[in-house]
């Protein structure tokens, strides 16, 4: 679940070096602290969200509670958080846009990913319930109004509800997301031995937020690493 191409952690280690002294302590400590707590073990799929305001929150959801990737279908429509309500936390979660519902399952799946559909029509398993140690997985939010489609429905591994007490069937998406991202990236972290990123991949991480962080951080590495891309 890492992708750091050829290049391994010592390549990363000299060019971080390098962009920290272009940075205060302070701002190079919170980068690096926030990169310890960041996990890939279990990931977020929006399939077809259609509101702005919602494509933004399940950004700070993710962001918030640690949540590297998340991906997003969007056949039916574009993806696009709106700024205000995002606020920037898209440059520190990797989005991953993939051509159809087909596809983005296949390849969870080909990484090692659960695919769980949150659905408050199925009775499968509560956020108490769900086995968080029995491997990575992947939570699939559907479309604001339909919900998840039948692809997901046949595709997935099992289904995940929120139980309801009141006279409310459901809740809006945007705050599901928030309730099951919060909830199971805690149960992770208590209860999963691996969840953090392996080194590469906090390395290929921090990498990218400093470059971001720096100005001229592309003139910078190139006056010191000639190979540098």
């Amino acid at each position: 679940m890492t992708n750091t191409g050829n290049r391994d952690t010592a390549w990363y280690a000299e060019r971080i070096a390098c962009l920290a002294e272009f940075m205060t302590p302070e701002r190079y400590d919170v980068l690096r602290n926030t990169v310890a707590m960041r996990t890939r073990y279990m990931t977020v799929l929006a399939e077809n969200m259609f509101h702005g305001q919602n494509a933004a929150a399940l950004i700070r959801h993710c962001e918030a509670f640690g949540v590297q990737e998340m991906h997003t279908v969007e056949t039916l429509c574009r993806f696009d958080p709106n700024p205000d309500i995002v606020r920037g936390t898209d440059q520190w979660v990797d989005i991953r846009r993939h051509a159809s519902t087909a596809e983005a399952i296949a390849a969870l799946r080909g990484a090692g990913y659960r695919i769980v559909a949150t659905t408050p029509h199925r009775e499968d398993v509560t956020p108490e319930t769900f086995d968080v140690a029995r491997g990575p997985f992947a939570l699939v939010f559907g479309t604001e109004h339909a919900g998840i489609s039948d692809e997901v429905i046949a595709g997935a591994d099992e289904f995940l509800r929120i139980p309801m007490c009141g006279m409310v069937e459901s809740l809006n998406v945007s705050a599901s997301a928030a309730i099951l991202i919060y909830m199971l990236s805690e149960r992770v972290r208590l209860t999963v031995g691996d969840w953090r990123m392996d080194r590469a991949g906090q390395a290929e991480v921090l990498f990218r937020w400093m470059q971001a962080s720096v100005k001229d951080a592309a003139g910078i590495l190139a006056r010191k690493f000639e190979d540098c891309e």
